[in-house]
């Protein structure tokens, strides 16, 4: 009997032997191609960039994944104890793989429990780094073993990190940071514990446990987590139950950009991150991007150009409805899938119920925003009739024809734009998007930074942005360049010029340009000539000095890239852009240093280190750490010298006459040092304002994006100049009043205006002149072009576009 019994034992071990070796030779085929479990040494997950203005605000995220790696550090242990309760209690005890936990998930699943997983936090990590998620026994084999060398090769706090920063939670984020900005609009450290828990349910299931569509189910798993963390020892059984008795309190964040009226800022970073580092650093690489945008100043800048918009527009009359619906059963549906603009949230698409000579009654949809909150019922509001008299001008058939009555313009079912007064929808407005267009870009003038930029009325309506990508004519905004390059070579403020009638030849072409209005005022100086935007003088003081000088400073400044030296340009026929304009204004604003626009300040990698700065000033004795009696800190601008800092004060005094006694006198009830041009192109097809004050360089433009008339008396003191002024008075209303700086060694002289002599004492019709060392009044009366009759210049062949252009008109004209 013994002897048997043996024989059972033996062959009962030799099975046992034999079963171990099949099972460990399987093993084996199965892990000899295992991932490389080493790569999560260097594991970089996809990041979200964030990009800030200049305060610090968060304007927008850019993620394929949203998700902030956050160090376990950084973790608070509330956190860190939701997710160990619901996912695995035992993780900082076992070796990868929890037996324990194994055998009570199964228990507890075959009592109809909750579901527990048999997987710990290691083996999930392996499963979602290095394996696929395939139900087979082949990838649990897998999963295990991995976990078991994990455990080995990484302390318990990295795998954790790891596992609390790749998982996703819905609603599209990743990781602990992302989920809890998406679910509560809060940073992890501030998460309760009701909210932890929440989060920590989660993982096992997003769609199962979403807040809106499964609200009990996810409060279940929720208060299951909660009591998880009560047994565990982590909570409190008092402040368990109290995180149980509150609602899931689920606040979702909003996604895209989160500064009001950026949006074409933040486009245009974008666009640079991009063609600077690809997309997939932006992306993917968890970039911190420091922006220059001033919020407050970029609400200005939009809140000036929109209404300079709609004051034009409104004055050509009401075009007609969105769209038209069906009001004779629910009108609240159809009306609601009317897309509104999103970027201009107080105007709300309504639809009108009833038309007659008192106003409108309106419905307001459902679903609108109202001081920041959603109002999910509709209601009805009403438009005065004083509150769209501006719409009984109305346009049909292009033909304009005025109204007696609101019911002669629109009728019942038409949707329509309406803004609240005060928020009140009994006292509404009516609305149009205008159909000109236009763009504004405000600029720091010593460093480049662009502190507000506005690409057109809305970018719901419209992306294209038109302060960067709109090539435009920017007419006699350019003539402070033309007298730049005659002030730096030779000329005067006093110079003189004469303002008559010219005739140029152009291969078998004369061009004779004429001044805005027709006329012409005779011998003037430099100064009457850019205060008065006279174009004859300008033409003939390009063709006394050349054109090919005219262009080299034009590219200076960075007006144009490359300049054709024709004589129309001298006008201001070039196209270019309102950036482009803005930065050279910068370099006479300040003092004739060459500028680099920039909309970024800073950009950081996921890691912290700065991988772009756009400041390349120095500052020594910026890093002292006391005060020794050591010289104050001084900036070293090590910027190219474009143009003489004498020539810059030159033309910002005559620059100041504009605004004084020219083109823009509007601009002078602000009461303060400033300075710029208007200009007007051909037909009116673009109306340009571009000024500064001695710290702040201003821009714009209004025109069709289609280029068309505008209309007559449509010009840059009209139109772009009051947006100037609107934007300057609110900007500069709490700065104090500063002069613009006058470099040493200049001298100011009493001249006649009329003749640009030297002034004696008591004369009338003075004024105080800038002039360099060396220069002075002319001690003779000397004009430019006094003895033209129509002097002809010669040119070669250039392009037909180029003909057409200096053949067709003058290109910039007031």
């Amino acid at each position: 009997m013994i002897r048997l019994i043996g024989y059972f034992f033996g062959v009962g071990v030799a099975l046992a032997l034999l079963a171990a070796g099949g099972v460990a030779l399987y093993i084996t085929s199965l892990t000899k191609d295992l991932p490389d479990y080493e790569v999560l040494a260097k594991y970089e997950p996809p990041v979200t960039t964030r990009v800030h203005a200049s305060d610090g605000a968060l304007m927008a995220e850019f993620a394929r994944q949203r998700r902030l790696y956050l160090p376990i550090q950084a973790i608070p242990d509330r956190v860190k104890a939701a997710f160990l309760s619901a996912e695995d209690k035992n993780f900082y005890n076992h070796p990868g793989i929890d037996i324990e936990g194994v055998g009570r998930a199964v228990l507890v699943a075959m009592k109809g429990g909750p579901t527990q997983g048999g997987s710990t936090i290691t083996q999930q990590v392996a499963k979602n780094f290095l394996l696929t998620n395939e139900q087979t026994i082949e990838r649990k084999v897998k999963e295990a073993v991995l976990s078991f060398r994990i455990e080995q090769a990484y302390s318990k706090d990295r795998i954790l990190e790891l596992y609390l920063n790749e998982i996703f939670f819905g609603l599209g984020s990743y990781g602990i940071a992302g989920a809890a900005l998406t679910y509560f609009d809060k940073s992890v450290n501030e998460l309760t514990v009701a909210e932890a828990a929440y989060l920590a349910a989660l993982p096992k299931g997003p769609t199962n446990y979403h807040p809106f569509r499964h609200t009990e189910r996810a409060l279940e798993r929720r208060n299951w987590v909660i009591d998880q963390m009560v047994e565990n020892g982590y909570v409190s059984r008092e402040d368990g139950d109290k995180a149980k008795a509150t609602d899931l309190g689920v606040t979702p964040r909003r996604g895209g950009t989160y500064i009001f009226a950026g949006e074409y800022f933040t486009e245009e970073v974008r666009r640079q991150i991009i063609a600077k580092y690809g997309e997939d650093t932006l992306y993917e690489g968890g970039l911190s991007v420091r922006t220059t945008l001033d919020p407050t100043m970029q609400r200005m800048a939009r809140g000036a150009l929109q209404h300079g918009l709609i004051k034009y527009d409104t004055l050509r009359g009401y075009r007609g409805p969105i769209t038209s619906i069906d009001i004779a059963g629910d009108w609240g549906k159809p009306l609601g899938e009317v897309k509104g603009l999103s970027d201009v949230p107080e105007w709300q698409p309504a639809v009108v119920l009833e038309a007659n000579k008192d106003g409108l009654k309106v419905g307001m949809r459902p679903g609108r925003e109202v001081s920041g909150e959603l109002k999910a019922e509709r209601d009805e509001g009403f438009v005065a009739a004083a509150d769209m008299k501006w719409a009984m001008r109305h346009v049909v058939n292009g033909k304009r024809l005025t109204a007696k009555s609101p019911a002669d313009v629109v009728k019942p079912g038409d949707v329509v734009y309406v803004e609240p007064q005060d928020g009140d929808i009994k006292k509404l407005i009516l609305r149009q998007p205008p159909q000109i267009e236009g763009g504004m870009v405000a600029m720091d003038p010593h460093t480049g930074r662009v502190l507000a930029m506005v690409g057109g009325f809305s970018y719901a309506k419209s992306v294209f942005n038109r302060a960067t990508q709109a090539m435009r004519q920017p007419g006699s905004s350019f003539k402070p360049i033309v007298y730049s390059a005659a002030l730096d070579n030779g000329y005067t403020p006093a110079s003189v010029v004469m303002d008559g009638p010219i005739s140029i030849k152009i291969g078998t072409s004369v061009w004779e340009p004429k001044n805005y209005g027709g006329g012409f005022g005779g011998p003037s100086t430099l100064r009457t000539g850019i205060e008065k935007s006279r174009n004859l003088m300008t033409v003939r003081l390009a063709n006394d000095m050349g054109m090919d000088l005219v262009a080299e400073y034009a590219e200076r400044f960075g007006v144009y890239d490359k300049m054709a030296p024709h004589i129309s340009n001298s006008l201001g026929s070039g196209e270019t852009t309102v950036m482009r304009m803005v930065s050279a204004y910068s370099v006479m604003a300040n003092g004739g240093k060459s500028i680099k626009p920039s909309l970024i300040d800073r950009i950081q990698d996921r890691y912290g280190h700065t991988i772009f700065r756009h400041e390349e000033r120095t500052c020594e004795n910026c890093n002292a750490q006391q005060w020794d009696n050591q010289p104050e800190p001084t900036i070293i601008d090590n910027s190219e010298q474009v143009l003489d800092p004498m020539t810059a004060y030159q033309i910002t005094s005559m620059m100041e006459g504009v605004v004084q006694r020219g083109t823009a006198t509007t601009i002078s009830e602000l009461g303060r040092p400033l300075a710029g041009k208007t200009g007007t192109t051909n037909d009116e097809r673009d109306a340009w304002f571009v000024g500064y004050s001695p710290d702040l360089v201003v821009g714009l433009y209004m025109g069709y994006d289609t280029p068309r008339p505008m209309g007559k008396g449509a010009t840059g003191s009209g139109l772009a100049a009051p947006i100037f002024k609107e934007f300057m008075a609110e900007a500069l209303k709490d700065q104090p009043i500063v002069d613009f700086r006058v470099p040493e060694g200049m001298k100011l002289i009493a001249i006649d205006r009329k003749t640009g002599m030297r002034a004696t004492e008591g004369q009338q019709g003075t004024i105080m002149e800038a002039f360099k060392p060396g220069t002075g009044p002319a001690d003779s009366y000397w004009v430019i072009g006094m003895d033209e009759s129509g002097a002809e210049q010669s040119r070669e062949t250039i392009s037909p576009s180029a003909n057409r252009a200096i053949t067709s008109g003058a290109g910039g004209l007031y």
